[in-house]
């Protein structure tokens, strides 16, 4: 199971982005993201524009709970998701534990 998904985002106000190294290590604990741009993104394929906006639901409720909230590119059939962290000017563990949570939407 990824530990990240059990986790929650926490004020991160103050705190250095992650490095290079740190962001390897957690792109292998959530797999099809990627370092895009200065921010971690995947794109969630769906059967019809119907799962596509369950999707998008689903995310805004637990962007919501989380109060870290993604960047979507939506169409008919998919979801481009990119996550970065504001508060520290890029990457943070907050992005891969919001990450970890949009994949189980559809894993579990």
């Amino acid at each position: 199971m990824n530990v990240l998904k059990t986790m929650h985002c926490q004020p991160m106000e103050g705190q250095a982005p992650m490095n290079e190294v740190q962001i390897s290590a957690h792109l292998a604990r959530v797999p099809g993201w990627a370092l895009v741009d200065g921010a971690i993104q995947k794109t969630f394929r769906f059967d019809d524009y119907h799962r596509t906006m369950a999707f998008v639901n689903a995310l805004a409720w637990i962007a919501h709970r989380e109060d870290h909230h993604p960047d979507l590119d939506v169409g008919y059939n998919r979801c481009t998701v990119r996550y970065r962290t504001h508060a520290v000017g890029g990457i943070s563990v907050n992005d891969f534990i919001c990450a970890a949570r949009a994949d189980a939407l559809i894993s579990d």
